[in-house]
């Protein structure tokens, strides 16, 4: 066996009531945080718009926006919804976000197909540990953003693992959808581009298709692994390290979760500022000449100082910092186009400066630091670092923090009533205390008016 048997034999195998308590535990707050992430995107007009324009169908709900439509649009609208607001769970291993690109096609097939709940989170099991580890055994070129990139074969490796494949046919899966994986550019991410929204739920879709080509006798290279990320989007592919500690190490056990609403690039600075003001030692903005922020080189590309919309500003140190201090949250509300059109924010981002601390930037990935000065205009200076992120499993947040966060997001769309309703089965069905139809059938709330 090489390489990729023994890593399609893992994906085909994964066996959800087989795994610990504890991971089942870790799966359900994994779900339950996406899930939220999916059910507040819808509320995002661009994507209600783009929902609206799908060829209607009855196979999947599309979450949030109590509506129903084919698997493959399903997969490609409740993709997109949970990256609109940049508070999706991810992993800094794999230097990406594993359970976007696997939860909505996982979804829509088990939906279309009947799928048990056991075989629903075998599934989100298997896309996750697929997709994290790829990100973790390369090195994706620089000007690639990696949504769009690995997370396609991991939707893959769910789908298959969904329809009950073997070995060999979840390696010609995994290896048809290495082909069909997008070529995602960081720079629109930067800029406010908002097609950079799409990328996961394209993955979500494309996994889906992966599955119906194998299906229908299509077939893909001997090894797509190595070329695409040994090659073609990466020039180092790690095989050995892909498979090391397989069904024992689990990635999905060391993911992180944000309370930050924007890039995980932003949060060490983001944490460095929450700890100056839990020690009191936060100035008035009216009384700082300016800030500066050293940090690791990709939150270093995040300089913008005067983004063009709320998807922009969400990767700007300088507006994420400017927001922080004027409204005294980095919540979700400080990243509205209220917050980017506010004249105040806007000209304290003008007075911070960002650059790259090469120490810093060789402590990744255990850590994503930063420093924050901030330059008084009377002189004095105030300092902040910060090294471990909040979120991560070595700073984790509080399972009632969690909590928190999803009634927040959720309540965009739902009644708290509901949202609690959802939350605790979301729970139970991972401990395997419910059926996917009686979860899913909560999941069809429509969004309440107003």
């Amino acid at each position: 066996m090489d390489y990729l048997d023994t890593f399609s034999s893992f994906a085909a195998n994964t066996h959800y009531p087989a795994l610990s308590s504890s991971i089942q535990e870790q799966v359900g707050w994994i779900l339950a945080d996406t899930l939220a992430a999916m059910v507040a995107g819808s509320a995002e007009p661009e994507l209600r718009s783009l929902a609206a324009k799908q060829v209607p169908g009855t196979a999947a709900l599309l979450v949030g926006l109590g509506r129903t439509a084919s698997a493959d649009v399903a997969a490609l609208i409740n993709g997109t919804a949970g990256t609109f607001l940049e508070m999706d769970e991810g992993n800094r291993f794999s230097r990406g976000h594993p359970a976007i690109h696997v939860i909505p096609a996982a979804l829509a097939l088990s939906q279309e197909r009947g799928t048990s709940a056991a075989d629903f989170l075998s599934a989100v099991v298997t896309g996750y540990e697929v997709g994290s580890r790829l990100g973790a055994a390369s090195a994706l070129r620089g000007a690639m953003h990696p949504h769009g990139t690995w997370g396609t074969i991991a939707a893959a490796a769910a789908c298959a693992r969904i329809a009950g494949m073997d070995a060999p046919a979840m390696r010609e899966t995994i290896n048809i959808s290495a082909s069909m994986t997008t070529a995602s550019s960081k720079q629109t991410m930067l800029e406010g581009g908002l097609v950079r929204n799409v990328y996961a739920g394209l993955s979500n879709r494309n996994g889906l298709l992966a599955l119906q080509l194998t299906e229908s006798g299509f077939t893909g290279e001997h090894d797509g692994l190595s070329s695409l990320l040994g090659k073609i989007i990466s020039d180092k592919f790690d095989t050995v390290g892909l498979i090391e500690g397989l069904g024992q190490d689990w990635h999905l056990m060391r993911n992180y979760f944000k309370l930050h609403s924007c890039c995980r690039y932003n949060h060490g600075t983001l944490d460095a500022i929450d700890q100056l003001a839990a020690q009191g030692a936060l100035p008035a903005p009216s009384d700082i000449a300016r800030i500066d922020v050293a940090t690791y080189n990709l939150a270093a590309e995040l300089k913008d100082k005067a983004p063009r919309n709320t998807l922009a500003a969400k990767f700007s140190v300088p507006f994420a910092v400017a927001t922080r201090l004027i409204n005294g949250s980095s919540a979700l509300s400080s990243f509205t186009w209220e917050a980017v059109r506010d004249p105040a924010v806007m000209a304290l981002a003008q007075k911070v400066d960002v650059s790259e601390d090469p120490g810093m930037t060789q402590r990744l990935p255990l850590e994503r630091p930063a420093k924050v000065v901030i330059t008084l205009h009377n002189g004095q200076q105030v300092t902040g670092e910060a090294g471990v992120n909040r979120g991560d499993d070595a700073a984790p947040y509080t399972r009632d923090e969690l909590r928190h966060k999803f009634m927040n997001l959720t309540q965009r769309v739902w009644p708290a009533a509901h949202a609690h309703n959802v939350l605790e089965a979301t729970l139970n069905l991972a401990a395997l205390k419910g059926s996917l139809p009686e979860w899913t059938a909560l999941l069809s709330q429509a969004p309440k008016l107003g």
